[in-house]
């Protein structure tokens, strides 16, 4: 789907109050295949949330790095884990070098759940993110791991008062930008 489809897709569903206040923006280079697009969506004028390409990777790996280097941050592994290494290795590495592997992939996978919290995303996920939103319902939308969703669930029409107030629970173990979005929406109450 288009950019421009899908933003008039997305800006159909705001909430009146948030009409005009919200906006979705994109920028790409047609002629610059290897240049990285550029997402983000603003609140009156300002860009609120940002999602860039260019430096995803960078990002991750420092996550990883940090997370590696941290002595007050324990990774419990798991006998399972260790097994399932030992099976796919053939039973070659050493018993305590099982441990270290089983550790280093948990590191990895942490680093980059932490990155998706951090809601670093490219303007490719943007696309499939807000697709995936206009085919599913809003309490799956809500419900969701996934930041962009919850985002976008919030400043749906379809979300009333009602509901609002009764996410307000849910919404304290959320990332920051989502009770941004929650707090924005309330305002409009």
């Amino acid at each position: 789907m288009s950019w421009s489809k899908l933003k008039q897709q997305l800006e159909s569903f705001l909430s009146p109050a948030l009409n005009g206040r919200v906006e979705y923006r994109a920028t790409g280079y047609r002629y610059l295949p290897d240049k990285a697009g550029l997402c983000y969506i603003a609140v009156d004028k300002k860009n609120v949330l940002n999602m860039s390409d260019k430096t995803t990777l960078i990002k991750w790996y420092q996550t990883e790095l940090e997370i590696k280097n941290d002595p007050d941050i324990q990774i419990p592994v798991s006998n399972e884990e260790m097994e399932a290494i030992r099976k796919e290795t053939k039973g070659v590495v050493p018993e305590d070098r099982l441990k270290v592997i089983a550790r280093s992939r948990k590191i990895s996978e942490y680093a980059k759940e932490l990155l998706l919290a951090q809601s670093s995303l490219s303007k490719s996920n943007f696309s499939a993110v807000a697709t995936k939103f206009l085919s599913t319902s809003i309490e799956e939308s809500m419900e969701s791991k996934d930041i962009l969703l919850n985002i976008l669930a919030l400043v749906d029409r379809r979300v009333g008062k009602k509901r609002m107030l009764n996410m307000a629970e849910k919404m304290k173990v959320k990332h920051p930008i989502v009770q941004y979005f929650y707090e924005l929406r309330l305002s409009t109450f």
